[in-house]
């Protein structure tokens, strides 16, 4: 998934924000917490899981831990892996709803979240 494509579809997911930072990253974040990244380079976008899918995933050849999120339950996922740009962008929208998840109340409210549609 090229950045632009990557950057377009997170901007569809509900009180998403985009930043650059670090290395020129195109990093994701719902509430100022962080749910998935475009590593400008080499490409790889890194993103949070479920526990279960961390442990399937990082066997499949193309997909790692990633670097410094992993014991956070987050994988690096290159071009070279057999996932389609239709099941990235699933598992984008699940990384999203893991974290505005763990926001509060409050600050779900705040950003128009439906508790019951990310809990």
């Amino acid at each position: 998934m090229h950045r632009s494509e990557f950057e377009a579809f997170v901007l569809t997911l509900p009180a998403a924000t985009l930043v650059r930072q670090w290395r020129d990253d195109s990093v994701a974040k719902v509430g100022g917490k962080i749910f998935c990244l475009l590593d400008r380079d080499p490409g790889d976008i890194w993103l949070k899981v479920l526990p279960i899918s961390f442990d399937l995933m990082i066997e499949t050849p193309g997909i790692r831990p990633a670097p410094y999120f992993a014991r956070a339950g987050w994988v690096a996922i290159s071009a070279a892996s057999p996932l389609g740009d239709h099941e990235i962008r699933a598992y984008i929208a699940e990384a999203h709803r893991l974290i505005a998840a763990k926001l509060s109340k409050k600050l779900r409210a705040t950003l128009g979240l439906d508790q019951g549609a990310i809990a």
